[in-house]
């Protein structure tokens, strides 16, 4: 027998940040503390296969030559039957089933839909197991960035204004929704998929042309968009990770990303060319806009009812902060901010590790 906690770690996933959340995987089973944990490493194929996967970071690895992806190597992982048992199985590709012992807590790094968005944190309180990050309600209102800007605004916290077109309006009165733009908003306009992350089918609108280009290009990846102003400000972010026994929220020193003028930080800047743009942490930012971010970040990681971890993207304008999105599973690549904004503030990747799965143990769903 072994005293080691069982940790699954849940990858891959059906959205389009697939190889992202195996990428963040990779620098999750590189560094966690292996005297502490045993780790059972499950892949959710593009299919959405759940496979059982080598032990093995290098193989989740993120580079600008190809990206990381959950091979479907004929394996099958079975859950638990019921509530009434944590022991998790698996068929092999030769058809024999063998148990791998009882789970203690799941860690699922899943980025974007059928993942981050409540589907798979419904499944594991079905099934009675202890589980990283948001719940269920979290999770679906930090993945939908309509509800997201909703809750956030009734909870006065400052968003950059906004309107959201489905594919039904779009296709039924393309015209419409454009002169509604036009009214509404100056160029440039931001496009964006309502629940897509990793920057994944946002365009910045132009005109009217680059506009309906945008707008098809994010419903491409979901059924609804959101067309924002532009905000002028510096992009200062942070991370937050939750209070233990019902105490208050940690914050994070902020971070600050850079990006060469007219840019954006679009996909490619974030994952496939480091030199595009610079993460600075932590920012050069005053104390009390430090302490101002970091109360805005509590009280919007509470407002959408956050548990386990959260990061907070902020515009610092003219005016102050405006919340531009709240996401809650952030990556952990060697290249992500949240691990970064967390080591700045004194606790290391293997630390934060360790305090995320303790939460996951001990937070009531």
């Amino acid at each position: 027998m072994t005293d080691k906690l069982v940790v699954v770690v849940l990858f891959g996933g059906r959205s389009s940040e697939h190889s992202i959340s195996c990428a963040t995987a990779g620098g999750v089973l590189a560094a966690i503390d292996r005297d502490r944990y045993r780790v059972i490493p499950v892949g959710i194929t593009t299919d959405g296969a759940f496979t059982l996967q080598p032990d093995d970071a290098a193989l989740f690895a993120l580079s600008s030559g190809s990206l990381p992806s959950v091979p479907d190597n004929g394996s099958r992982v079975l859950w638990p039957e019921s509530a009434a048992t944590r022991t998790l199985r698996v068929v092999d590709e030769s058809g024999s089933t063998r148990d791998l012992g009882d789970i203690d807590v799941v860690f699922p790094i899943l980025h974007g839909r059928f993942g981050e968005d409540g589907t798979l944190q419904g499944m594991f309180e079905m099934l009675d197991l202890p589980y990283v990050g948001a719940g269920v309600l979290g999770s679906a209102l930090g993945m939908d960035k309509h509800f997201t800007k909703t809750v956030l605004q009734h909870a006065g916290i400052a968003v950059a204004p906004w309107i959201t077109v489905t594919t039904a309006q779009w296709r039924a009165d393309a015209a419409a929704v454009t002169v509604r733009v036009v009214a509404e908003f100056e160029w440039p306009v931001f496009v964006k998929p309502a629940r897509a992350g990793s920057s994944v089918g946002v365009s910045r609108a132009i005109d009217t042309a680059s506009l309906a280009t945008a707008i098809d290009a994010g419903l491409a990846e979901d059924s609804k968009v959101l067309v924002e102003t532009a905000l002028v400000g510096r992009e200062i972010e942070c991370a937050v990770i939750a209070g233990r026994d019902g105490g208050a929220p940690r914050v994070s020193v902020a971070g600050e990303i850079v990006t060469p003028a007219d840019t954006f930080y679009d996909f490619e800047a974030k994952y496939l060319d480091p030199d595009t743009a610079a993460l600075v942490c932590p920012a050069e930012i005053t104390a009390h806009e430090l302490r101002t971010m970091q109360d805005l970040a509590a009280r919007a990681f509470l407002a959408i009812d956050g548990t386990g971890l959260a990061r907070v993207d902020f515009f610092l304008t003219d005016q102050g902060f405006v919340v531009n999105e709240l996401n809650t599973m952030p990556g952990f690549t060697p290249i992500s901010m949240f691990p970064k904004c967390w080591l700045a503030s004194g606790i290391s990747y293997p630390k934060l590790l360790d305090e995320l799965i303790h939460l996951g143990l001990t937070t009531p769903r």
